[in-house]
Order: C-alpha cells, then sequence, then structure tokens
C-alpha cells in the first residue's frame, strides 16, 4: 500500500524565510526519483531548484507559480511505494532536510524516471564528477545524513561527493557549506597529484530562462502596484536600512583616464586574457584599500568599535532584468587583473541567467559601481549595508582638458566615493579618491606602490 508523504518547502539557508514559486518542474501524476528537483523557486538572494528527497508520484501541489511560500509550508505530496506500471521508489535519499526527514536509511537505492515521465520544462542535468575516495577515519553513515539545506546538497551533487562520507561540524554532526567546500577543495588535491593536465571544474549549471518581474495589479486609482517581494524586496529592505543606520557622505574628483585607457590596450595587444576596465578598475581599488584600510570594514554598534577587515571581497552592481544584484569576487586583494576579468565574467553571466548562490551574494567589504555603462557621468550611490563606502565610475568620454599647459581633448572620468563617515573623516576618505584618480591618470602611479 502506498505511503503519501508531504514534503514541505525546507530553510534554504541565509536567514531566509519565504520564497516565491517560479516555475513546478512537476506536474500531478508524474513519477518523481529520489532528489529529483521539482520546483524552482527566488528566494531575495537567487533562484533556486528545489529536490525532493522521496520518490514516488505526485499527487498534489500548493501554491500557484508567481505565488509565495513561507519556509515549512506544504510545497508536495508524494505517494511512495507505488507508480506507474507497478514500478516506483518507496525510499528516501537519506540526505535529511532538518524538520523534514525521509525514511530509514535503504540498504540499496533505485531510482526510477521513465523518459515520458519527465516534465519538459526540468532542464537537463549534468552528470557529477568522480566519487572522491573517503578520508581513512570518515566512516561512511548508516543512517539518514543531516543537511540543513538543498542548496548543500545540490553542491555535493554537483561535484560527486558522497554526503554520507563527509564529517560534518555543525551541531549533532550536521553538514553545512563548508564541510562540503573543504571536501571540494581535497579532491581538487587529491587530481592535482594524479595529474597536472586534469582541469576540476564544478558542474554546469543548468541554463535558466531570466524570472519575470512580479505583475503590477490594477488599483482603483487608476495607478499600479508592483509587490516588494523577491530581489526587489530585498534591494528595498537594505538600502531603507543603509540610509537608517549609515551617515553617509560623498565626494568626487574628474580624471584624465586618457592614459589608462591607453594602458588597457597595450595589455590586451600583448596577448593572454583580455582584462576588462572594471577589472582594473578593481586592481586600483584594492591597493588603495590597503593604503586606506578604514574604508575596508564595518561598525560594530552594540559593542561601539569599527571592524577594519582583512581581506577585500569586492562586490560589483549588477543590473539584471529580474533587479539589481550586487555580486562579489571573494579575495579580490590576492587576484591579478586577468583573474579579475574572469571573474567579474564569470558572476555577470551568472547574475543575468539568474544563477548566482547566495554565497556569491553575500560577504562583500567594498563595492564598486560602474555606472557609466547607464550613459552618465555621476552618482551618490547608497552604500551596500554593512559596508562602509563605495566607488563610483561614471563614464570615460573625450571632454576638452588642459593637459600638460594646453587645452586639448582628452578621455574624462567621474570619480566619486560615497562613506560611512563614522569610520574615517574627510582627510581619510579624500586621501583613498586621490590615490584612485592618480592610478587612473598615471597607472605607472600604482606600479610604484605594489
Amino acid at each position: 500500500m502506498a505511503q503519501v508523504l508531504e514534503f514541505k518547502l525546507p530553510d534554504l539557508g541565509e536567514g531566509l524565510t519565504e520564497a516565491s514559486i517560479i516555475t513546478w518542474l512537476v506536474q500531478v501524476g508524474d513519477v518523481v526519483a529520489v532528489d529529483q528537483p521539482v520546483v524552482e523557486v527566488e528566494t531575495a538572494k537567487a533562484m533556486v531548484e528545489v529536490p525532493c528527497p522521496y520518490g514516488g508520484v505526485v499527487t498534489a501541489r500548493f501554491g500557484e507559480e508567481g505565488s509565495e511560500l513561507p519556509v515549512g509550508s506544504p510545497l508536495l505530496t508524494v505517494a511512495v511505494g507505488t507508480a506507474a506500471d507497478g514500478e516506483g521508489d518507496d525510499e528516501g535519499s537519506g540526505n535529511v532536510l532538518v524538520g523534514y526527514g525521509t525514511t530509514a536509511a535503504p540498504a540499496r537505492r533505485r531510482r526510477v524516471r521513465r523518459q515520458d515521465d519527465v516534465p519538459a520544462a526540468a532542464p537537463a542535468r549534468a552528470a557529477p564528477a568522480a566519487s572522491p575516495a573517503p578520508a581513512p577515519d570518515a566512516a561512511p553513515r548508516s543512517g539518514p545524513v543531516p543537511v540543513i539545506s538543498p542548496l548543500v546538497r545540490k553542491l555535493a551533487r554537483e561535484h560527486g561527493l558522497d554526503l554520507r562520507e563527509l564529517p560534518g561540524s555543525g551541531p549533532d554532526g550536521l553538514i553545512l557549506r563548508a564541510d562540503v567546500e573543504s571536501a571540494m577543495r581535497e579532491t581538487v588535491q587529491v587530481r592535482a597529484h594524479v595529474t597536472e593536465a586534469e582541469a576540476v571544474t564544478p558542474a554546469a549549471a543548468p541554463t535558466q530562462a531570466p524570472a519575470q518581474a512580479p505583475a503590477p495589479s490594477d488599483t482603483s486609482a487608476g495607478g499600479i502596484r508592483v509587490p516588494l517581494r523577491g530581489i526587489r524586496g530585498a534591494v528595498a529592505d537594505k538600502l531603507s536600512r543603509s540610509r537608517r543606520e549609515i551617515p553617509d557622505a560623498t565626494c568626487w574628483v574628474d580624471a584624465d583616464a586618457t592614459e589608462f585607457m591607453h594602458a588597457r590596450v597595450a595589455m590586451n595587444a600583448a596577448g593572454g586574457e583580455k582584462i576588462s576596465v572594471l577589472a582594473l578598475l578593481a586592481r586600483i581599488c584594492t591597493a588603495a584599500l590597503a593604503r586606506y584600510p578604514e574604508l575596508n570594514s564595518r561598525v560594530d554598534l552594540a559593542a561601539r568599535e569599527v571592524v577594519q577587515l582583512d581581506g577585500v571581497h569586492l562586490g560589483f552592481a549588477a543590473q539584471t532584468e529580474r533587479g539589481l544584484v550586487v555580486p562579489v569576487v571573494k579575495d579580490a586583494h590576492v587576484r591579478d587583473a586577468e583573474s579579475l576579468s574572469a571573474e567579474f565574467a564569470r558572476l555577470t553571466e551568472a547574475a543575468r541567467a539568474g544563477r548566482l548562490t547566495p554565497g556569491e551574494l553575500t560577504g562583500g567589504t567594498f563595492t564598486l559601481n560602474n555606472y557609466g555603462v547607464f550613459g552618465v557621468d555621476g552618482s551618490t550611490p547608497i552604500i551596500n549595508h554593512p559596508e562602509a563606502a563605495m566607488l563610483g565610475v561614471g563614464r570615460i568620454i573625450p571632454k576638452p582638458w588642459v593637459h600638460q599647459g594646453e587645452l586639448a581633448v582628452r578621455q574624462v572620468v567621474q570619480l566619486s566615493l560615497t562613506f560611512d563617515h563614522r569610520v574615517c573623516d574627510g582627510g581619510t576618505a579624500g586621501g583613498f579618491l586621490r590615490y584612485v584618480a592618480d592610478c587612473v591618470e598615471q597607472p605607472a602611479v600604482l606600479l610604484r606602490t605594489l
């Protein structure tokens, strides 16, 4: 006899309490396999495919596409122990979503996915890489594996890691994202010893169409109402908090970027990976922050302290069809221009496709905002809370400029720095901005100070 199990919207991590249903990947009556993605949801951080820990027949779905569900509310029900043609999968994955659970650990797992039962909307998934050998002291678990989020499970699956072989560093052996990332690094090291020619890359993420903005609704006054939820709502909350808590100030300066642009052309002409303007500006920012660490900090209100941070995790503003997002380049201070260019390109592509993970959208310590791409010269942006500063860059265009005592046409850019006045005074902010401008006007300045 089939047993009907209820699968609830799991805790997706990062303190999120709700998610909007973007696309159902299964219909009522479909046969689903253990860990098969059943719905694509959008949180305030990113779009996520949610896998179901049960295998069987979908008997009900809760929530229409576009609706918002709180964490812990019913998502769908699955009849396990029976399926079409008498075949099914009455076993759970063993990878427990905390608070929801699956059946006891099975002796074997049987996954059934008939080709005619797979919904057309489900994107093709890349085959996982070979599973790494477990550490000698890590005995596989015989029972369910505690996992806090489907994001952790998906990360492990894409990199061929068996969660039963991983030790958990969380409470009661809970497997955290850091545990999976640690195992990934160990896998890379093992494979590097086998052959230097083998490149270890994560499984390709499925291409996703950008989610449509929330549909506006008519009002009796003849206007429209646009819901502040998802990414738009998260942006609204963060900007409002920044304005409430941070006493910000802005200073700006015009700079002659002619030599800067010539240097980029020369670097790209030398061969190798192409270097973007944003990457060169990021390299200047990290050098400037090393000289003025007050701007790479945050304020601890409870302790009434300014915490200066060791590393630079550089955020950059990216406008997408789903709204403004700020991907973060981790450890930007140790990257060269080529590495920065590649990471900017990767994160920008992921942002436009809606594939950024929560980890790629959090943890920034300083933001670079290139609003010149919108054809404007200047701006006074709002600081990305809880950071302490943001450098804004306008468009680089030909303008009249006094060069070596004569009027000439030069490539000119306006640079602006918005900073938290609690972490420093105007002298420090001005010194930072002046150093950035000097590096733009004379790139050799950067070489002298490295």
